[in-house]
């Protein structure tokens, strides 16, 4: 009888596991370069799908500087201006909800993208 929970015990582990049950959800990193692969003042990708916890890295591509300002989020902006490239920084998204966000000195040239947090 022992033996048979003991199997009934592993199929259910296996089954859990399988499930995903009692393993721990990771958080994910996308990264959004600032400045195109191919020069254009533009994020790269400009609109990004993320679950709530996930962070995004952004990075400096070309033709810098670059910044991210979330449109009312000043606690999820970085001002500071990235002038290297290869310059990055991390900003977590724990709420769900729609984040537009721009690059100060390039706005006015379309580089503007969107965080949509699910």
């Amino acid at each position: 009888m022992s033996r048979f929970l003991g199997i009934c015990l592993a199929a259910v582990l296996s089954l859990a596991g399988l499930l995903g049950w009692g393993s721990p959800a990771t958080a994910a990193t996308v990264e959004v370069k600032m400045g195109t692969d191919s020069g254009l003042l533009a994020f790269e990708p400009n609109t990004v799908s993320i679950s709530a916890g996930d962070t995004v890295r952004f990075v400096n591509n070309k033709l810098g500087p670059h910044n991210a300002v979330v449109e009312g989020h000043d606690e999820l902006s970085h001002a500071d201006l990235a002038f290297a490239p290869g310059e990055s920084w991390e900003q977590t998204f724990a709420e769900p909800g729609t984040y537009s966000y721009y690059c100060e000195p390039h706005r006015g040239a379309g580089m503007v993208g969107t965080i949509t947090v699910e």
